[in-house]
């Protein structure tokens, strides 16, 4: 089996507002960063997009060493998904799980790896976890570049809006909005 290392961060200009995410992942001296962004989010979303995103890009199943500077990702995905699934993607006190859409999509992605979660904490030199941040606030930065404020209004308000629907429903609407205030 491939080992992989995998470094992740995501960054958000307010929370919610519009959010970066990047992903340094390395095997042997080959070494490839992603990122990307979102008009409007929180810091949660982009943690565990920039997660998802780099698994993503595994091709087949791999050992792999996951730095990540969020104890929320770490741990959600390490110790609390157990019991989401086990309530039905519902927290111990019987509220929808946050996020779930993305917490399931990373549950099924990281399946298909052997991983260990590893806590780093943020902006304390580790120069990979530096690097994401980096690459995530560039991309907050070239959103911004590219788009009106009104564009963002819109895309917050969307955002904002879709958090107070159901789980079942909201999983369509936030995307489907904000392309159209993009389009």
């Amino acid at each position: 089996m491939k080992q992989v290392a995998i470094y992740s961060d995501g960054a958000c200009e307010g929370n919610p507002g519009p959010g970066g995410w990047a992903a340094v992942l390395m095997y042997g001296n080959h070494t490839r960063e992603i990122s990307g962004a979102e008009p409007a989010t929180t810091n949660n979303r982009m943690e565990l997009k920039a997660a998802l995103e780099a698994l993503h890009l595994l091709k087949e199943p791999c050992q792999v060493n996951f730095h990540t500077d969020s104890e929320y990702l770490r741990d959600g995905i390490s110790e609390w998904v157990h019991g989401w699934k086990r309530r039905g993607w519902k927290t111990s006190d019987k509220k929808p799980v946050k996020n779930a859409d993305l917490w399931r999509a990373l549950d099924m992605a990281a399946g298909k790896h052997a991983i260990t979660w590893h806590w780093v904490k943020g902006h304390s030199g580790d120069v990979h976890n530096e690097r994401c941040d980096v690459l995530a606030v560039l991309e907050i930065q070239k959103l911004k570049k590219q788009s009106t404020p009104e564009q963002l209004k819109g895309a917050l308000e969307t955002f904002q809006a879709s958090q107070s629907v159901p789980e079942m429903v909201r999983e369509s609407i936030p995307e489907r909005k904000v392309r159209e205030l993009f389009e």
